[in-house]
């Protein structure tokens, strides 16, 4: 009998009258022995039944002395039949539609729901916590489920369709996907379910607890990483303001050179010192940067050119040809004796 499947073995008792609860592995070795009893004592009925013609002639006896063996015989007999009934009316049930079954039926797809819930939310569970059964995926094949309900349950595989009807019909969460083979499409009919997927995984109190430290662990590495993300986006900040000010001022300072550049320009050409009373403003740039400078104090020149052109209004910028080429120049516009009576 050790080879039976779990549903052959509860076959073989509902056939022989017995109709058993959950068949697990601690309930498994009492059923096995049930069975046992259940075909011995059919056996020695058929032996019973075989030697009867055979036994010698007694009178016979009254209806009130029947003997206690037969009598307990009877007993049992009947116990058998009143219990085989009493187990056939669920079946019965299926084809009946009054309150009375209807009630039952509920019960039943509750039953199977509630198990399949269980079922659903410790594989998904285990498979959080380390996966110990090597599963592929939280989402557990249908036919795999089916089989472990039905098993546990007792229940016929329609019972186990109507269950996914009852889930696919609800407008409540009941904490269990429906899925098919494409994962991301809705499943609308129960002949399109491929997977079923527990929505509250149920895990122990060991993962349960690492899960939360692992959690802890990962939120405080976040915190403090945006927490140092922050400071050097600061630091850096501080460094571009610094930067700005810095060359904020480098930029006035290149602005006074030039005025000063100009202007003595100007003054050397009224005492004939010079050719002509504007100087190139490349020239004005060679003058005070020297070459190995000039890429570094590119944007300090370029602002203060632009300053001048937008806020200084002694210096006119021109254009002039000057030994056969075009170049921008600087002139002096103020007289001398004002720039003088200034100082």
């Amino acid at each position: 009998m050790a080879e039976l499947t779990d549903a052959e073995l509860r076959k073989e008792l509902v056939a022989l009258g017995y109709r058993p609860g959950p068949i697990t592995a601690t309930t498994r070795k009492v059923y096995l022995k049930k069975l046992g009893c259940l075909r011995a004592e059919v056996a020695a009925a058929r032996r019973r039944g075989r030697g009867a013609p055979h036994s010698p002639a007694r009178s016979p006896a009254r209806p009130q002395q029947a003997s206690p063996s037969r009598q307990r015989s009877g007993f049992n007999l009947s116990s058998t039949g009143a219990a085989r009934d009493i187990n056939l009316l669920p079946v019965d049930c299926d084809k009946r539609t009054d309150d009375f079954c209807q009630a039952k039926q509920k019960d039943v797809v509750m039953n199977v729901l509630h198990e399949l819930y269980n079922y659903l939310s410790v594989q998904a569970g285990n498979f959080e916590c380390g996966n110990p059964e090597n599963l592929k995926s939280k989402c557990i094949w249908v036919s795999e489920a089916k089989d472990h309900v039905v098993n546990i349950t007792g229940s016929s595989p329609q019972k186990f369709e109507a269950a996914l009807h009852w889930i696919l019909n609800s407008n409540k969460d009941l904490g269990i996907w429906l899925k098919g083979k494409d994962l991301s499409e809705q499943v609308t009919k129960v002949e399109e379910v491929f997977c079923l997927e527990s929505a509250h995984p149920q895990m122990g109190l060991g993962c349960r607890f690492r899960r939360a430290v692992v959690t802890a662990i990962m939120n405080l590495f976040l915190f403090f990483c945006c927490l140092i993300t922050l400071w050097g986006i600061l630091l850096f900040l501080k460094y571009r303001w610094r930067k700005m000010e810095e060359e904020e001022q480098a930029m006035y300072e290149m602005v006074k050179k030039i005025i000063a550049v100009v202007q003595d320009h100007y003054k050397e050409w009224e005492r004939n010192l010079e050719r002509y009373p504007y100087v190139g403003i490349f020239h004005v740039r060679d003058s005070l940067i020297p070459p190995q400078s000039r890429k570094k104090m590119k944007r300090v020149w370029e602002r203060a050119v632009d300053f001048l052109a937008s806020n200084e209004s002694r210096i006119q910028t021109e254009s002039h040809r000057v030994a056969g080429e075009d170049m921008l120049v600087w002139r002096w516009t103020q007289p001398s004796y004002v720039s003088d009576s200034e100082h």
